[in-house]
């Protein structure tokens, strides 16, 4: 179940009961294409953000949305986009974009433009992607021809800019999505230019997992009266999840990690390093052990990360070790099992990277192999999602944190207390996608 409200500018909000039911995509107003596209894809019941961004936003309004990864934004914007461009009944004009999607990494703007094809197959409407890694002369070209719907990362966006091979003069809707991620990766100053050279008559979307006061201000200063979209997930993904934690010094960890991925139940696996060359290392000692695994990270060359994210998605190899700058965006069924091999610096970061588990109403597990010396890493990570982590395997790192009642830990080996566990275990229960619910490509 979710919980959903919609506020405007007064910051009055109404819950979902009391707001009109759309329980089909045929209730929310769209084109006959579109509903086919959604048909085809084998999905009629919206998602709460599609059933209450969607009507907004075919009303042209501004909007504000707070959802976590995995509840379909992208269809909840892409929908109602394609049905105003198409409503202009007209193509893009040469060197101008009407639709402007900026998005923090490659890989999520490969799927958010494979969405927008995908939903408007049956629109006559072009569709380009602008990111690096690649050669920028047939983006040039796509751009030189006109595009309906761009979708971009700031930098090369930029860059092509400063170039003056992309002319933004004429774009009709901005959307910016994963916000906070953008923040992250320090992409803001090249957003602030890129909306600098957009017209201020526009309609304006901002999707974010989270609202830090960075992304509030940026919304502050590009939203014109917006409606506000919160989807809270009643069970969140953390607790929908399986989480261990295992207490293992550093040089262990490799061992340890082989052992959990030969368990018969690890289906496919995405293990996340800190560092690139640290994806590296674990990817060519698995592949040494007998394990095939390939490492994504921003090192690699958008071919070379295609193509490994190609193979992960068809099941082979079955690994995949990902940094989290490149794994944003990563968005592939019947991921069993994230590892984290190295705990991450933000707390916020663990939530991300277990919810690349679980998604679609499967079930998963998330398991963190926890040195002596990223003991306050762990601390954070509860703190965040206001649960300890059962420990499973033997020993301790130490003295644990304080503050918690009984009440809260689960059974189990608790990382803020001592008591035994039972041993590590790898099943999954059955779980699967059950009701059909769309969440398009996110």
């Amino acid at each position: 179940m979710t919980s959903v409200s919609v506020s405007d500018s007064s910051e009055s909000s109404v819950s979902q009961s009391s707001l009109s039911p759309v329980s089909q995509f045929s209730d929310l107003g769209l084109l006959p294409a579109l509903e086919r596209a959604v048909h085809e894809a084998g999905y009629s019941i919206p998602t709460p953000i599609q059933a209450q961004a969607i009507p907004v936003l075919l009303e042209g309004r501004d909007l504000l949305g707070c959802a976590l990864t995995g509840t379909g934004k992208t269809a909840a914007f892409a929908l109602p986009i394609l049905q105003h461009l198409a409503g202009a009944k007209r193509r893009a004009p040469a060197n101008t974009v009407r639709c402007l999607v900026l998005v923090p990494t490659r890989e999520l703007a490969a799927q958010v433009a494979e969405s927008f094809r995908t939903y408007g197959a049956g629109l006559d409407l072009s569709v380009a992607l602008v990111h690096g890694g690649v050669g920028q002369e047939p983006q040039c070209r796509a751009l030189a021809r006109g595009v309906d719907v761009l979708v971009a990362c700031p930098g090369r966006l930029v860059d092509l800019m400063g170039q003056r091979r992309a002319n933004l003069s004429r774009v009709e809707v901005l959307v910016l999505d994963e916000a906070d991620h953008m923040l992250d990766l320090g992409f803001i100053p090249d957003v602030r230019k890129i909306v600098a050279q957009i017209p201020k008559r526009r309609q304006t979307l901002l999707f974010s997992a989270t609202m830090p006061a960075p992304i509030l201000g940026l919304a502050d200063s590009l939203l014109v009266n917006p409606a506000k979209v919160y989807v809270t997930p009643k069970q969140t993904t953390v607790e929908a999840i399986d989480q261990r934690v295992h207490f293992v010094e550093s040089g262990r960890k490799g061992d340890l990690l082989a052992q959990l991925l030969g368990e018969r139940d690890v289906e496919r696996a995405l293990v996340f390093t800190r560092t690139k060359r640290g994806a590296n290392r674990v990817a060519e000692k698995l592949a040494k052990g007998g394990i095939p695994a390939e490492a994504i990270h921003g090192n690699k060359s958008q071919n070379a990360r295609t193509r490994a994210l190609d193979g992960f998605k068809r099941g082979k190899p079955r690994v995949l070790v990902a940094t989290d700058v490149a794994a944003r965006g990563i968005d592939v069924d019947g991921i069993s099992h994230v590892i984290n091999y190295e705990l991450p610096e933000v707390p916020e970061t663990y939530v991300h990277r277990i919810g690349r588990t679980a998604r679609a109403g499967a079930t998963g597990i998330a398991i963190s192999l926890c040195a002596s010396d990223e003991r306050d890493q762990l601390r954070g990570i509860e703190r965040l999602i206001r649960r300890s982590v059962p420990v499973v395997g033997g020993g301790s790192l130490g003295p644990a944190p304080t503050g918690r009642s009984q009440e809260q830990r689960p059974q189990g080996r608790s990382a803020q207390s001592g008591r035994s566990s039972s041993s590590y275990s790898g099943s999954r229960g059955s779980g699967g996608r059950g009701g059909r619910t769309f969440r398009g490509r996110r």
